[in-house]
């Protein structure tokens, strides 16, 4: 591109990076002027998230000579969003955050093109991900990483057992809580994933079941109650049907329930922001937090790009609290890992076990944490529903097979079960071990994973 654009001097400060080398350039790069037109003409980039570190990550990025940049997110712009995601003006309010996101970086930064998604990742498949050369992440949802690296992992191809380095897509990842915060680079199929990490993640804060039920002090315990367990009591919207936090009914019914028992306790405080806070566990923003994060998670994109440098290797932590701390480590890939490392996955249970058990440990283990897993097998040639949360009428269906034993369900030992869940794009495939009580015994996981 020419003309105004790109006046005399713009990209100096990017030249020197790209056009000459150094101690730290990757083995591979070969300096030149033809890399900053790769990075503006054909390198396309997608920003996941348009909230704090989206904000963030679209400026640096197009201030750093990206301009095929697309951008997804699902939510509209809130008045709480304004002291921190700086795209964004009052009158904005209630549009959707990649709309207006777009919008602004386009018509302040000249030649960049930011295109706009207001849906979900979910809502998009492969051909579209396949497009991109690199994607960068500014996600509150560990459910929504785990989604999307799955669908990075599913576009590896193979060829004689050997990866085709061709087919990996890059993703550069950051987090922050308050004034903590993370970034890493995720090299499909070579590095750890997320999946490969998922006890890096902090535990999720919970308050003791008798403080909820019995003796409430905090209007977090009100809501606490309401989402435990009047909710699966009352199910308001439906049997089977879980607390969609981004769903305003869902919010306002807990929200309602939740004054109401904070008014028997003589509890003050509870909002519509603190119920969907406690429910979606929204821990408070730190704008100067999103702004080292993104920046770091940019470079690391320049980086990958450009290959003027090496890349992070491959997790930094951020920690701000009491004074300025980094440390940078690599994350090692499982050998097991569910996703990344092609191991056949062994579910062992005995015969006597209730395939609510199955999903019990689906949920709770440390290897998988699903969220809301749906298990189909195939039986003479046809697919067979054992359980399906997620569509109400096949749960309905279903629901009373949670109550029948393996046995019962007709599953034997080398049955292929095919578990579904919001945590992943595609099924995976578990091989079914029946064991002996005594066999069993001795595994007190309750699962092999080969």
């Amino acid at each position: 591109m020419s003309g105004d654009m790109d006046w005399s001097g713009r990209w100096n400060h990017i030249k020197r990076l790209l056009e000459r080398t150094g101690p730290f350039a990757h083995p591979d790069f070969e300096p030149s002027s033809e890399i900053l037109g790769f990075m503006q003409d054909s390198c396309k980039i997608l920003v996941i998230g348009a909230g704090g570190l989206g904000c963030e990550l679209l400026k640096d990025l197009a201030l750093m000579g990206f301009r095929d940049i697309h951008v997804i997110d699902m939510d509209t712009i809130d008045v709480s969003n304004l002291n921190r995601q700086f795209l964004f003006r009052p009158k904005d309010v209630g549009s959707p955050k990649a709309d207006v996101a777009a919008t602004f970086v386009n018509a302040r930064v000249p030649g960049c093109k930011v295109t706009a998604h207001y849906a979900k990742i979910q809502d998009y498949d492969e051909p579209f991900y396949s497009g991109f050369h690199i994607l960068v992440c500014g996600l509150d949802s560990i459910v929504a990483r785990r989604w999307i690296n799955g669908m990075l992992i599913g576009l590896l191809r193979y060829e004689d057992g050997q990866l085709d380095q061709s087919s990996i897509i890059p993703l550069v990842d950051g987090g922050t809580e308050g004034f903590k915060g993370n970034a890493r680079v995720v090299l499909p199929g070579m590095t750890a994933c997320v999946e490969c990490t998922l006890d890096l993640y902090p535990p999720q804060i919970n308050f003791p079941l008798c403080t909820i039920a019995h003796t409430p002090r905090l209007p977090e315990h009100c809501i606490e109650y309401v989402r435990i367990l009047l909710w699966p009591k009352e199910e308001p919207f439906g049997a089977g049907v879980g607390i969609d936090g981004d769903d305003p009914k869902h919010i306002n019914w807990i929200l309602q329930k939740s004054q109401d028992r904070a008014e028997e306790y003589n509890i003050i405080g509870i909002t519509y922001r603190l119920t969907q806070g406690v429910v979606k566990r929204i821990i408070p923003a730190v704008a100067s937090t999103n702004a080292v994060i993104a920046a770091a998670c940019a470079t690391e994109v320049f980086k990958l790009a450009s290959s003027c440098c090496q890349p992070l290797n491959n997790y930094m932590n951020f920690n701000d609290t009491e004074g300025v701390y980094t440390y940078t480590f690599e994350a090692q890939k499982r050998e097991d890992c569910l996703l990344c490392s092609n191991a056949p996955q062994t579910l062992t249970f005995t015969e006597s076990d209730k395939l609510q058990d199955v999903i019990t440990f689906l949920i709770e283990s440390n290897t998988y944490q699903m969220k809301s897993p749906g298990i189909t097998t195939s039986a003479h040639g046809k697919n067979k529903t054992l359980y399906m949360q997620t569509v109400k009428s096949i749960e309905e269906r279903t629901r009373e097979n949670l109550k029948k034993t393996l046995k019962e369900l007709g599953l034997r030992s080398g049955q292929e079960l095919y578990v579904a869940d919001v945590t992943t794009p595609s099924a995976v495939t578990f091989t079914l071990n029946l064991a002996s009580h005594m066999e069993m015994g001795a595994d007190s996981e309750n699962t092999v994973a080969n």
